[in-house]
């Protein structure tokens, strides 16, 4: 925990072409501030152990100047093309590593519960989820590109997922992200 008392979340959205990084304070009652959000690049005609080794670099940057409190990476699911499964694959090996080698607690989250945790939809697209997390955290323009509002999504969803304290009363609505509350709120209304 930061010295405020809230939680600060490094988001990896791996990938061996863009890599996106995004940190996030994340306060009790789940209001959320900006701390960083980037890229680490690497060029296709790299070998790839030069690619890893220069994403090991630029995360290990993030993770000394920023220091989280945990880290949350997007999970590696099967897609149709192989050889983007393998560096994403290879991309969040690092993420994970760099967790353990700092001491830090991590976790995976997958694309559809971070979309839900943040816009309340599991199918919601990228510009939905650019919207909300540029909503959330009071920016004046979309996070650019995808790779970086992907990343600080995570780390939301993760903090608001149970990474973050949740509020007493043991109520099952207590659990809920902010999204999801606005959600439910919308279907009691229509239901009325």
């Amino acid at each position: 925990m930061t010295s405020s008392g809230s939680l600060r979340v490094l988001g990896v959205d791996p990938g061996l072409t863009r890599c996106g990084v995004g940190v996030v304070d994340v306060a009790r009652n789940r209001s959320a501030s900006l701390v960083h959000v980037g890229v680490v690049r690497t060029e296709p005609s790299m070998p790839i152990e030069q690619r890893l080794a220069a994403i090991a670099a630029g995360l290990r940057a993030v993770f000394a100047e920023h220091r989280p409190d945990v880290v949350a990476v997007e999970r590696v699911f099967a897609q149709h093309n192989r050889s983007t499964v393998m560096g994403t694959a290879q991309a969040s090996g690092i993420a994970l590593l760099l967790a353990g080698e700092f001491g830090l607690p991590a976790a995976t989250h997958t694309p559809s519960e971070v979309k839900a945790a943040v816009t309340g939809y599991g199918s919601a697209d990228k510009l939905q989820v650019q919207t909300m997390v540029a909503r959330v955290l009071r920016l004046d323009a979309l996070p650019q590109p995808a790779d970086a509002a992907d990343a600080l999504a995570l780390a939301l969803c993760h903090a608001w997922r149970g990474g973050a304290s949740t509020p007493a009363g043991g109520k099952a609505e207590a659990t809920l992200t902010p999204a999801q509350r606005a959600w439910a709120d919308a279907a009691r209304l229509a239901r009325r």
